[in-house]
């Protein structure tokens, strides 16, 4: 079965004023499109068509053979948390489990903030800043172009910042640290974090 591109949880102009209507519909609707048309069009005709998304993410990453296969994979999964990761309204500190972890793992939300903050800064080039479950405690990672925690079996993804800039260039030129900002303050998800929490 081909790869979709899925629907996105609201709609383009839902992020409006802090993520605007035409970003998302070059991110999402051509960015996000293109990697969903890409991974079909090197997987057409090979066992892996059948596999889910995960498997072949998983079954390709580390091998230089499949860089093509992983990077486009890899990019449909992390644009599809990406969109998950943010909500109308939302932004602030966070509530429920994620609100404890973060205060027993960080020392609190400021801490956090700063750690989150600073890895999606200091990502060089494109890439991601993530919150993760792993090994019983929340830790900060950035990963770089389509590396994801997805290929750590001890890590569980609960919340995903984009920093290529075609994520931001379009509402913030070249001011990341402005957009990192909006993201947390504005955008943030965390009901969905709690959600994969409980799932870790």
């Amino acid at each position: 079965m081909a790869i979709t591109l899925p629907p996105l949880p609201y709609a383009r102009n839902a992020l409006a004023p802090h993520i605007s209507e035409e970003t998302l519909n070059f991110h999402y609707g051509k960015h996000h499109q293109a990697y969903v048309d890409n991974l079909n069009k090197l997987l057409d005709g090979k066992p892996e068509a059948k596999a889910s998304l995960e498997d072949i993410i998983k079954g390709s990453a580390g091998d230089a053979a499949k860089a093509g296969v992983f990077n486009n994979a890899a990019q449909v999964w992390n644009h599809t948390f990406y969109w998950h990761s943010m909500k109308p309204n939302g932004g602030g500190a966070p509530t429920g489990a994620v609100a404890e972890a973060i205060k027993k793992d960080f020392g609190g939300y400021d801490e956090f903030k700063q750690a989150f903050s600073q890895a999606g800064a200091t990502q060089f080039g494109s890439g991601w800043a993530w919150l993760v479950a792993a090994n019983g405690k929340l830790e900060v990672r950035k990963t770089p172009n389509a590396e994801t925690p997805l290929t750590d079996k001890n890590a569980t993804s609960l919340l995903t910042m984009d920093v290529w800039e075609h994520a931001y260039y379009l509402d913030f030129q070249n001011r990341r640290p402005d957009y990192i900002g909006t993201f947390l303050g504005h955008l943030v998800n965390w009901d969905f974090a709690n959600a994969n929490l409980a799932k870790a």
